[in-house]
């Protein structure tokens, strides 16, 4: 991994990223002096020496002021109700973030789980959760993510005792965390049924090992180069979902703010202040591509194998080719 800089230097960034929303409560009580909700528009500030409305009385928001205000409205107000666009862009990411790794966690125990269920078992069982994650899998991502986003957001979730608003940051992070477990729970399902005819799982069932024990004990210690490939590329993809799914207003609920939360609206300000877009958009793409990048290189890293297999197979298949030539050649 350490041969790799690329996806060491993405890693970077994404630590940088983290670092960054983290410090949001720093930057807004000690800089901006303001939260991600309080609302501006009828405020006036001081930008070197001159006094300028927060919100005119056109509807436009301040754009950004750096350091001429003392670090207050760095990146500008939005264009609602004059909040601080750098407070609630720090505050946004900490939940974008927060819903891409939970969701993330939630797809992998349940994607490891049932495939480990299904694989292992094969027969009625292999059959009744393949049939139930091909209905899930027949529908496209976001299409069912958004009817269940509709769903639940109008009546809430309720679970026994376990009652959910429709306006809860759980809410999106269980919808994700479900519709892409399909997509992890079928490469590992393979490997289970590749796995369990080695001579490791045939030694344990001699010595007397339970299904459990199996699973969880000879089988899952191997799978884990996989799980965390997937991990790690599943949060993007899921910071993508709820950029979306907010986007549409049926992920994070106002006055939460998320990056998607913040693009959708800022959308009818975007020919007069697009840097209200293009700002919380930069930082979904850099997030996006900082941890895909890295799960690229983590693949390579736990898996060379594959790699190697391949650049044989390549060699191989050149080497016979020259031959053929040659023999060719009068």
């Amino acid at each position: 991994m350490r041969r790799n800089r690329v996806a060491l230097g993405f890693l970077g960034l994404f630590v940088l990223i983290v670092a960054f929303v983290l410090a949001a409560p720093l930057w807004a009580d000690h800089v901006a002096h303001t939260g991600p909700n309080d609302t501006h528009t009828l405020q006036k500030i001081e930008v070197d020496g001159e006094k300028r409305d927060v919100v005119a009385p056109t509807g436009q928001p301040i754009g950004p002021v750096w350091l001429g205000a003392d670090g207050r409205f760095f990146l500008g107000a939005d264009g609602r109700l004059g909040r601080d666009e750098m407070v609630r862009l720090m505050y946004g990411g900490r939940n974008s973030l927060f819903i891409g790794i939970v969701s993330a966690l939630i797809t992998t125990l349940l994607a490891t789980v049932l495939g480990l269920l299904s694989g292992y078992y094969r027969g009625w069982t292999d059959t009744a959760i393949s049939r139930a994650m091909d209905v899930v899998w027949a529908f496209p991502v976001l299409l069912l993510a958004i009817a269940l986003g509709l769903v639940l957001a109008v009546g809430g979730l309720q679970i026994g005792p376990i009652h959910l608003s429709g306006g809860s940051i759980w809410i999106p992070i269980l919808i994700i965390g479900i519709v892409y477990t399909p997509y992890m729970a079928r490469p590992i399902r393979g490997e289970v049924l590749s796995l369990r005819e080695k001579e490791f799982v045939e030694a344990a069932v001699a010595q007397g090992a339970g299904p459990l024990r199996i699973m969880f004990s000879e089988l899952l210690p191997n799978l884990w180069s996989t799980i965390i490939v997937f991990f790690t590329l599943n949060i993007a993809n899921n910071m993508l979902l709820e950029s979306a799914l907010s986007f549409l207003s049926v992920g994070v609920q106002p006055p939460d703010a998320s990056w998607g939360t913040m693009i959708a609206s800022a959308f009818n300000l975007i020919t007069s202040a697009p840097l209200l877009t293009i700002i919380p958009g930069t930082m979904i793409l850099l997030s996006v591509l900082a941890l895909n990048v890295f799960g690229d290189g983590l693949r390579d890293a736990l898996d060379p194998k594959s790699k190697v297999r391949f650049e044989a197979h390549s060699g191989l298949s050149a080497a016979e080719g020259s031959e053929t030539a040659e023999v060719a050649t009068p």
